[in-house]
């Protein structure tokens, strides 16, 4: 049951529809403190960002452990085109249509857009039209800094690894070295900091006291024997800046005959940001950063953080950012945004803890999944939910004319340009032929025991003859509902019939299951997923991922999930094959370990980790009203 004292935002609707950030800066804010005033969150569990943001601490789970979970649906989509198909509207307008139209108590739950799409060409990520998280501003930009925490966090690691070569190098005796390492205090006495204490443990030596170590621990201890080959810790920055992607660095007079190359991904793309999602506790968040391999030694084992003895000091810069985000939608209804999108190397979706949180707070929870169905919704069940133990019992599937239309062989769609003819006016045939990508993704949906209702998010242009015929062929694919939704013209009125349809789902009995088994060898898990979901006949591998396979197998890794890297343009590993292609093979030229984070990434072609602005980037709309103090040109 929604909270007595809960009150929808009454939303004004005009037309034609003003633009995102208008419509969020023309919205009426509840104060943050009553938001959670209406969810039940104490005060004590609240800590504010101003007036309209706010953390939620951990504590809450402890004092909630014994209420029922609620509801969990996870929103995906179509493989869609270069503009997106809308799967956060999409989300966000549920949650409206939910709790603010049929009286329901609703979360939403999505992840924090990076800044670099916010300011090159992609835009921001709160949802558009009338359904959007607010303050709009605020979720685009800095939030309570999270994606800071994690630049710092990641940067701090990657200087103490290039410090740490740079030491033990210049210290050839393994004494010195070592007192270097355990200074003896004032009074003369040694003491191992406690980050050291686990580094011992991880070499099998039981002694706590550094003057009871033999010259031959003294040793062990100090030097890691950092292979410079085998460095796989670059830096990060939240910024597209394509010119850092390689880079050399250790220039400076003091590091002479240390250089060596490096670069920056995006923030997003951090092992950080994948552990920050999967992690379950501050405690869990703890081991999981201890255990990121940043590097291998001579002997081509693993050499983690906290080898380095970072690791401590990262849960010191982490310690806020793992607490989830409140804030509201247009509607009032109440919204956790928490972690990071990228779904390219990682798994893209918000927080195992904001969802926790959120399954205790209301009746249902509306989260999302990167990209299409085939990425997105494939790593949520078969990572996300491995770890936190969470069932879903419904996904909604995200679909839309204009993608169908390109996967029928329609003109190539281009972000900043105008649609073609052929995606403005009725094609009835281009959209049947389109029609094979929307039941291939229902078909693996239904693979994980899952029930499906299908959104067809409606643009303007979109005509009933085709959205009948979106909606005929979901339903004939096996989907429990197909549902045209206008939420971005009419925020939560126009979903109400979508969120009646997943009402309905949630009540129907469903049985989850995971794809395939831990224990599988990685071949297997890998070739499994490249042929029940992508439709692949086999997979190949370079020499270089056959040679890292044997090598995490050998090291204990085997038994992770695996995390596919590929293309989000198309269901198989090449962005030129649309609709649902068969008779192709996907190539596997690396493989590569998140070991913190929790899973292997295969890559499938070319993974670009830092992205690059265009020549017309979005912050030249960008500025701020000096009269006003508003932000302008943000979408």
């Amino acid at each position: 049951m929604l909270p007595a004292k809960f009150t929808p935002t009454p939303l004004k609707l005009r037309h034609p529809v003003p633009s995102d950030i208008e419509i969020a800066q023309a919205a009426t804010l509840k104060p943050i403190a009553e938001v959670a005033e209406e969810l039940g969150i104490l005060d004590g569990e609240l800590e504010p960002y101003g007036l309209f943001m706010a953390k939620i601490r951990l504590e809450i789970l402890e004092r909630l452990k014994d209420r029922p979970d609620g509801k969990y649906i996870d929103v995906t989509a179509i493989t869609p085109t270069p503009l997106g198909e809308g799967k956060t509207t999409t989300t966000v307008g549920l949650s409206q249509a939910l709790g603010a139209h049929l009286g329901k108590s609703v979360m939403t739950v999505i992840r924090q857009p990076s800044q670099g799409p916010t300011f090159g060409i992609k835009g921001g990520a709160a949802g558009g039209g009338y359904s959007q998280v607010i303050p709009m501003e605020d979720f685009n930009l800095h939030l309570t800094g999270d994606v800071h925490a994690i630049t710092a966090a990641h940067n701090l690691c990657a200087a103490a690894l290039d410090a740490r070569m740079l030491h033990e190098a210049q210290t050839p005796d393994d004494n010195k070295l070592f007192d270097a390492l355990c200074p003896p205090d004032k009074k003369g006495n040694r003491r191992f900091a406690p980050t050291m204490l686990r580094r011992l443990k991880k070499l099998g030596i039981e002694k706590t006291d550094p003057n009871e170590l033999t010259p031959e621990e003294r040793s062990r201890f100090a030097r890691l024997k950092i292979d410079p080959d085998k460095v796989a810790w670059r830096r990060v920055a939240d910024v597209n800046d394509r010119f850092l992607r390689e880079i050399e660095v250790g220039l400076g007079p003091d590091e002479k005959g240390f250089e060596h190359r490096s670069g920056y991904d995006i923030s997003a793309a951090s092992e950080i940001m994948a552990i920050l999602a999967l992690t379950t506790s501050l405690a869990d968040m703890r081991e999981r950063l201890g255990a990121m391999v940043v590097a291998a030694d001579l002997n081509g084992e693993a050499v983690t953080a906290e080898d380095l003895g970072v690791a401590g000091a990262l849960t010191v810069l982490m310690k806020n950012a793992i607490k989830p985000n409140l804030m509201q939608t247009l509607e009032g209804t109440p919204a956790m945004v928490h972690a990071g999108p990228f779904a390219n190397i990682a798994h893209g979706q918000s927080s195992i803890i904001a969802d926790k949180i959120a399954l205790k707070l209301s009746d249902y929870v509306i989260t999302e999944s990167g990209f299409g169905a085939d990425i997105g919704m494939e790593k949520f069940f078969d990572i996300k939910c491995r770890y936190s133990g969470l069932i879903p019992q419904v996904v909604v599937l995200v679909a839309t004319v204009r993608a169908l239309k390109m996967h029928g062989g329609g003109p190539k769609v281009v972000a900043g340009k105008p649609l073609a003819p052929e995606y403005t006016e009725e094609n009835l045939d281009l959209l049947e032929k389109g029609l094979p990508n929307l039941e291939r993704h229902i078909q693996n949906a239904l693979k994980f025991g899952v029930n499906v209702v299908v959104a067809v998010n409606s643009f303007t242009n979109d005509t009933p003859a085709e959205v009948e015929l979106v909606r005929k062929a979901a339903i004939e694919a096996g989907a429990m509902d197909a549902v045209v939704a206008r939420h971005w013209m009419e925020g939560g009125q126009g979903a109400i019939e979508l969120a009646k349809a997943v009402i309905e789902a949630c009540d129907k009995p469903s049985s989850f299951k995971f794809l395939y088994p831990l224990d599988m060898p990685l071949k297997e898990k890998i070739e499994r997923i490249c042929q029940e979901i992508y439709g692949a006949d086999g997979v190949d591998y370079s020499p270089e991922a056959e040679e890292q396979i044997e090598r995490f197998t050998r090291l204990g890794f085997g038994s992770l999930p695996i995390c596919m890297a590929k293309t989000q343009l198309s269901i198989s590993h090449d962005p030129s094959l649309k609709g649902a292609p068969t008779g192709f093979r996907v190539p596997i030229r690396d493989v590569r370990v998140s070991v913190g984070a929790g899973f292997i990434y295969p890559l499938v072609g070319s993974m670009r980790t830092m992205p690059g602005l265009p020549t017309r980037p979005a912050y030249f709309d960008i500025d701020l009203d000096l009269k006003t103090g508003k932000v302008v040109g943000l979408f």
